[in-house]
């Protein structure tokens, strides 16, 4: 693990009628005990401008924010990406490493461990929580050679999608506990800060041991072609939601108690239908026509209520109950929390009371090393100051409330969070970029 600032290329990316000219540092294992380097290494790049004395943005060498995105997509191994276009996109454009360069960041982008490898010997190596202790050893690396790498190591701002949005919101949130400690130690992380500045995180698949309840809750009696036995499962799934909604002793911003009695209503659903009916308004001013959603009230060219039921009929349910916990145990999620010699696990109690398979259950210990809301309250977690939450109006991959009980809890520990549910925009990420750079040029220029 060394990093050598003399040890890069100087290259130029032309992408139509744009181009950038940037200093690529690429390959930098960043553990001295990798498990599978080609995934335990990071590409650096930063604007070549910078080493002529220029500044972009207002920023230089020395005070541009790092952006570190990450790659992971449903928990699989992400790899590295180099500055071009979005090649999974029908219409080709500069991806977000192009446009964060020539905004003036200085770009890291980690390899990370994921769930499907393994070692010659057979035994896996990217179950959880290998993936975002893989992004805490890449973060720690960058402040321990903070005096020879490009950028302001103290403006880290973290970005992810879907389950790289959930990598992202837990490096927000568990910056140096002490609960990652040994498997840093175990792959030779360097002895540094793993804490961030801020985290930008695209519908994070977060909250995993509730994201079960949670979608039923949200998707109850919209069954489609389900069988008895699993509308049975879903109502049951959904009868678990409130309590742990009550347990968790929410308010939203005027101090309001947010809670569910037991039939599933109450102020939080009203906070949920306030998050779509904002996310509505808004699209009302851009000029959208929304006549179509009859589940939808507006008044004089204003949204200002909704049918509930009538809303989630409309984006429609995407996965059957259990949603991730699988009672069969073969979901991403059971994939995600299997053991060294063990593919596939549990992590839920009801999953695991009610299991097809008779599979193990995952360690609790393990099961809280990947859900953010474990840590907020936590003093001994370095929680980032700034989050920017984006989660799609008609997204269906996990509920709006996941999101959104995310959000109250930082909001209450006195964090500072952008959220927005996104009209029409389903499970995806990095759809607005220049938003995305206002906000990170507005904190970073706070302090």
């Amino acid at each position: 693990m060394i990093f050598n600032k003399e040890d890069y290329t100087v290259e130029n990316v032309v992408l139509g009628e744009e181009s950038i000219t940037f200093r690529a540092f690429r390959n930098r294992i960043y553990v001295d005990k990798p498990v599978n380097p080609e995934f335990q290494q990071m590409h650096i790049f930063a604007p070549e401008a910078y080493y002529a004395g220029e500044c972009i943005q207002g920023y230089t060498l020395e005070t541009a924010p790092i952006f570190m995105p990450n790659t992971v997509g449903g928990y699989m191994p992400g790899g590295l990406e180099e500055p071009g276009l979005n090649e999974w996109q029908e219409e080709k454009k500069p991806n977000t490493i192009f446009r964060a360069l020539q905004h003036g960041y200085v770009v890291a982008v980690p390899a990370i461990r994921g769930r499907v490898q393994r070692s010659e010997d057979g035994i896996y190596t990217g179950k959880a929580p290998a993936c975002i202790v893989d992004y805490k050893a890449a973060v720690r690396y960058l402040h321990y050679f903070e005096k020879e790498i490009p950028g302001d190591s103290h403006k880290i701002i973290t970005n992810g999608t879907s389950a790289g949005g959930a990598l992202s919101s837990l490096m927000g949130a568990t910056g140096n506990h002490a609960d990652y400690e040994s498997y840093l130690e175990e792959i030779g992380a360097a002895k540094a800060s793993d804490a961030v500045f801020a985290a930008s995180c695209y519908c994070p698949i977060i909250n995993l041991e509730h994201a079960d309840m949670a979608y039923e809750w949200q998707f109850d009696d919209v069954y489609g072609t389900m069988t008895e036995e699993l509308k049975e499962v879903s109502r049951e799934e959904a009868k678990l939601f409130p309590s742990y909604v009550n347990l968790l002793g929410l308010y939203d911003e005027t101090g309001k108690s947010l809670t569910l009695d037991e039939n599933g209503n109450g102020t939080f659903k009203e906070y949920i239908e306030s998050i779509v009916i904002a996310s509505a308004r808004r699209a009302l001013e851009q000029g959208m026509d929304l006549s179509d959603k009859t589940w939808l009230t507006i008044e004089n060219g204003q949204a200002v209520a909704m049918d509930f039921k009538g809303y989630v009929e409309d984006i429609t349910r995407m996965k059957n109950p259990p949603a991730f916990d699988k009672l069969s145990m073969d979901s991403i999620e059971n994939d995600l929390f299997g053991s060294t010699t063990e593919n596939f696990r549990h992590f839920t109690k009801y999953s695991r009371e009610h299991s097809l398979a008779g599979g193990l259950m995952a360690e609790e210990c393990v099961i809280k090393t990947m859900n953010p809301m474990n840590y907020i309250e936590d003093g001994g977690a370095q929680t980032a100051s700034y989050w920017r939450i984006r989660h799609g109006e008609c997204d269906r991959d996990t509920s709006l409330a996941i999101s959104a009980m995310l959000v109250l809890k930082l909001r209450s520990e006195g964090y500072v969070v952008d959220y927005h549910a996104p009209w029409n925009v389903p499970h995806a990420g990095d759809y607005d970029l220049e938003e995305l750079f206002t906000w990170i040029d507005g904190i970073c220029k706070e302090v």
